[in-house]
């Protein structure tokens, strides 16, 4: 009889019994190793932040979404960028031609960012920003935007994901070299750390490796590896691990497989606390591995969409019951275009019945105790710490990536994905079975086209009133800095307050650092 597995090839045994799980890790949750969730009353204290992943078209359009969110109980704002803005292009670039405001909404200046988050109050808004290689541009415009408020820096919280390792070995929104790159991201933890000392400078991303075809034991893997790597580059530099390190956070995926996912984020927490602990860390929260969460956008279908609605609740179950700090569902239109105003509310509203009305968050892990998901949370960390071994012995992520180690990995694993969809031996509900030949009614949501247009004259008006020479100045200084040791991030800021322009300021680093 062919063996019954977990997506990530572990075996599950037909019955568990006290002797397949000793629950040698009795701890409590808030305290070390924080198997059990990192906080001592975890949602009975206070519920995950509930974000909605938007951002769309023109900076204005994305607001209007944003507003209606907040109206409907979203407690955290998620900024969906397109791909100029992610990879360092001002929207006239003509490698811009066709996507501007597509996948995410297009900002090109402090004055795009002003009109994203018109009427809403930076101070008292938790916003994450799912941007990399130009993260610390996107965090000068919000900080500059703070600013023009009178918010306290002190106070804004929020989060950029600036996790350029996994671009490398999943993504590909990459712009610099990975040297240079390491280099950009320890100036935003050492520049944080003292002017803006509640945003969290990096996300670390183990979702985009899943979505790429990883499994969940090689999304952790591969996820705290890069942590690893992130630490040591920061320690390198000279900085605290007890200041930088309670200022990570991550990002996981949740898939269909309920109780891998459990053991996943189980397990994880309790890597990353022995990690932090083997690399100097003394503060408890410095070894704490909070994360976001956002269900898994490769689960979705095409085929019988609403059937994406079931996943999303299963998923959502999954990262709730595993311990999440933040979660974004996503609609159940997404294979098919950008989420309707709809799909955005049913998915919002998943959460809220999941936190509301199951009863999951009235007690801390609420799973502990189960033979089956203490032995498979087990079974998950030994199988990641030997794929993490195989990396160490590298030199580490940046070696391994270099070497093509990760994305052969996450590539081997999609294709065995799709050999068992296309076989049959593993289910696709609508898909390889209980297939209907139901047309989609679904109505999807659609970018105008003329956006490109609208962003083009923005910026030729804004090049003319600004002070240029001004500009000249500030972009040498911004040369000199990238030539230099001096962090970065001060003079980007000044540059984008003085009207220079997202892509002006990646094409000064490109021309110092070069492109990958």
């Amino acid at each position: 009889m062919t063996p019954i597995t977990t997506d990530s090839g572990i075996e599950i045994k037909e019955l568990y019994t006290p002797q397949n799980s000793p629950l040698a890790d009795v701890s409590l949750p808030g305290e070390f190793p924080y198997t059990r969730g990192v906080q001592a009353s975890m949602y009975r204290g206070k519920l995950w932040t509930m974000r909605q992943y938007a951002g769309f078209s023109t900076a204005q359009e994305s607001n209007n979404r944003y507003h209606y969110l907040l109206s409907q109980g979203v407690s955290g704002l998620s900024v969906a960028f397109d791909l100029p803005t992610q990879i360092g292009y001002d929207s006239d670039h003509p490698l811009a031609d066709g996507e501007v405001g597509k996948v995410g909404v297009a900002i090109d200046s402090i004055e795009d960012m002003e009109e994203l988050f018109k009427g809403i109050n930076v101070e008292t808004v938790s916003t994450s920003m799912t941007i990399n290689a130009s993260g610390f541009i996107l965090l000068a415009f919000y900080v500059a935007l703070a600013k023009k408020q009178g918010a306290d820096l002190r106070k804004i919280s929020g989060t950029i994901q600036n996790d350029i390792l996994k671009e490398y070995a999943a993504r590909g929104t990459y712009i610099y070299p990975p040297k240079a790159s390491m280099r950009i991201i320890t100036d935003i933890f050492e520049w944080c750390s003292n002017d803006v000392p509640k945003w969290n400078t990096i996300s670390i991303s183990g979702y985009h490796i899943r979505e790429a075809g990883s499994t969940a034991v090689q999304e952790i893997a591969f996820t705290l590896s890069n942590g690893k790597a992130y630490v040591q580059a920061a320690l390198a530099k000279g900085l605290d691990i007890n200041v930088f390190g309670k200022r990570l956070s991550f990002f996981f995926n949740a898939h269909n497989n309920l109780f891998e996912e459990v053991a996943k984020f189980r397990a994880a927490r309790r890597m990353w606390a022995t990690i932090m602990k083997d690399l100097g860390a003394t503060d408890e929260k410095a070894m704490m591995l909070r994360f976001h969460t956002q269900t898994g956008g490769s689960t979705l279908t095409a085929q019988q969409p609403l059937n994406n609605i079931s996943r999303v609740t299963i998923q959502t179950l999954a990262a709730v019951m595993g311990g999440t700090q933040s979660l974004h569902t996503n609609g159940f239109d997404e294979a098919l275009s950008l989420p309707t105003e709809e799909a955005a509310k049913i998915a919002l509203r998943t959460q809220q019945i999941v936190a509301y009305e199951s009863g999951v968050p009235e007690t801390v892990d609420p799973l502990a105790g189960s033979f089956f998901v203490e032995a498979l949370t087990d079974e998950v960390e030994k199988a990641a710490l030997q794929l993490m071994e195989k990396i160490d012995a590298m030199g580490g992520s940046v070696a391994a990536i270099e070497e093509g180690f990760m994305q052969e990995q996450i590539a081997a694993s999609a294709y065995q994905y799709q050999k068992d969809i296309e076989s049959g031996s593993k289910i696709s509900v609508g898909v390889n079975k209980f297939v209907s030949e139901d047309i989609n009614k679904v109505p999807v949501f659609k970018i105008d086209e003329s956006i490109q247009k609208i962003q083009t004259d923005k910026l030729v008006l804004l090049r003319k009133k600004r002070n240029n020479e001004k500009v000249k100045e500030i972009l040498a200084r911004l040369t000199t800095a990238a030539k230099g040791t001096e962090n970065i991030m001060p003079v980007v800021v000044e540059a984008v307050e003085n009207y220079c322009t997202l892509g002006e300021i990646a094409d000064i680093l490109r021309d110092v650092f070069g492109e990958y």
